[in-house]
């Protein structure tokens, strides 16, 4: 029987926690996880006490010491094997994770459970990467510290202990996947905190690893939609490191603990992406680009290309091309083939997508598309918004929207665009679009942002993703990933 199944009189669709290698019976009952498309219940979702949290992070920290010193081959095979069973179980995980993030078709196949399936694989492999580098020996000569020696040195990975891996909503598999497989691989241990409106996914992931022979304790998960349980899964006794996705005043809450028990953290919050058009750019690719933002996880997503930053002799075509763009999506259910723009979240995060959308006619935006409810029965939908004429006080511009609504900043010089690209708490990613391939780069070089695409908004999965300022702390993703999950330690020896 599935973990989730229904028998010994346990209410159908109710999910139990995964603690110690074992499936858990929640002390605080069950929450409903509501499918944002059609406002059906998915699954009812466990939520856990705080002592069942306590006991997920000692059954992690009872299992460090035997997971830490197996081989990097035994955990490469176990890695491996996870990705097959996800592979194999694709088409019924990616249904799961439509119905409770409303992601279309496509996404929830490819970019959701796929990319899982493909960072299981990198980490596989990435559990077979080097751990020492060779440093320079040194001479010391005779004194009050010995005799004369040549002291030789390595630096050595070693894995930080027990991690808790808190994730967002709008990407279950792919999100946790990129926090668990390499925390995994490096040896430690995992507690994973889902976000509370699509955490079933995440108990799936959990499935394919105790299949794939993961030891009792490696992998736990514990849920709740309260407070109290991810602030317990932060603050509990034997945590060594905390990794977070999600909003930036909240990592700065977690930051604060971190702090106060000296605990490592890797944070990547919030981006408020700045794309930069200049008069030279071809519009049809920073139209598409752009326009990404309307579609791909319905704006829900921190990296998107929100604020855009148009030069004057481009401006009126390119928003233009966006509000043509914006109206040719098609927004609706997310399983029919043609949809391209399914819902957000939940009727809350709508209603406050729907309140930026106000706010910004308040403060003097030109809207241009969209700016309305669809015409939909059920579902938490929000119409694909494009707003022009705006400046760069306005809180629409500076703060994270997260959810289908692009604004567009006029510009006249290359040092003005800079000027305003900068000009932000965020810097996630940002982008430029120009012909003239040498000013791209050199305007790259100048924009604070952790990551700058030029004339896409493609990602190469082996670059180091994190953010400057608000927008978090530390780097992640290919080798990067091996290398936050790890403390080094050095190892000299007289030659």
């Amino acid at each position: 029987m599935a973990p989730g199944a229904p028998g010994g009189g346990r209410v159908p669709g109710a999910e139990r926690l995964f603690i110690g290698g074992e499936w858990v019976e929640p002390d605080a009952g069950h929450y409903d996880v509501v499918n944002p498309a059609t406002e059906e219940v998915v699954g009812r979702a466990p939520e856990a006490s705080r002592t069942q949290v306590e006991a997920a992070v000692g059954a992690a920290r009872d299992a460090f010491e035997g997971w830490s010193r197996t081989t990097p081959e035994e955990r490469s095979v176990i890695l491996d094997r996870a990705a097959e069973v996800m592979r194999r179980e694709s088409v019924r995980y990616a249904e799961l994770a439509q119905a409770e993030t409303g992601a279309t078709t496509g996404t929830a196949r490819g970019m959701q459970v796929g990319v899982s399936v493909a960072r299981f694989k990198r980490y596989a492999r990435g559990a077979l990467e080097p751990v020492e580098t060779g440093l320079p020996p040194q001479v010391n000569e005779g004194g009050p510290m010995g005799r004369a020696a040549v002291i030789g040195a390595l630096a050595v990975r070693r894995p930080v202990g027990v991690v808790t891996c808190i994730t967002s909503y709008n990407n279950p598999w792919a999100n946790a996947a990129g926090k668990v497989a390499p925390a995994l691989a490096t040896g430690n241990t995992v507690v994973v905190k889902p976000a509370p409106q699509d955490p079933l996914s995440v108990y799936r992931m959990a499935e394919a690893l105790a299949e794939a022979g993961v030891p009792p304790g490696v992998v736990n998960v514990v849920t709740g939609a309260r407070p109290e349980v991810g602030e317990a899964a932060v603050a509990a006794d034997g945590v060594d490191m905390v990794s977070f996705t999600g909003s930036t005043a909240v990592g700065q809450k977690i930051a604060e603990e971190c702090g106060r028990g000296m605990r490592r953290q890797l944070m990547e919050l919030g981006g408020k992406g700045a794309a930069l058009v200049f008069d030279d750019a071809d519009l049809a690719e920073a139209v598409a680009g752009i326009g990404t933002t309307f579609s791909f996880y319905s704006g829900q997503i921190c990296t998107a290309p929100t604020r855009v930053l148009a030069q004057r002799g481009i401006y009126d075509r390119l928003v233009e091309g966006l509000a043509g763009y914006a109206g040719r999506l098609t927004v609706g259910d997310p399983r029919e083939p043609g949809t391209v723009v399914g819902p957000v979240i939940s009727a809350a995060h709508r209603d406050r997508v729907e309140a930026y959308v106000e706010l910004a006619t308040k403060e003097g935006a030109r809207l241009v598309a969209g700016g309305g409810r669809p015409e939909r029965e059920r579902g938490f939908y929000v119409a694909p918004t494009l707003f022009a004429d705006c400046g760069n006080e306005m809180r629409v511009v500076r703060e994270e929207i997260f959810g289908p609504v692009v604004v567009v900043v006029p510009f006249d010089d290359e040092e003005e665009g800079i000027a305003l690209a900068n000009d932000s708490d965020y810097g996630l990613l940002d982008y430029v679009w120009s012909g003239d391939v040498a000013r791209a780069f050199r305007v790259a070089g100048r924009l604070r942002a952790g990551g700058v695409g030029i004339n896409t908004v493609g990602r190469n999965m082996e670059a180091p993703f994190g953010g400057f300022k608000r927008s978090g702390v530390g780097r992640d993703v290919g080798s990067y990933a091996l290398h936050a999950y790890s403390e080094l330690q050095a190892v000299v020896w007289a030659g």
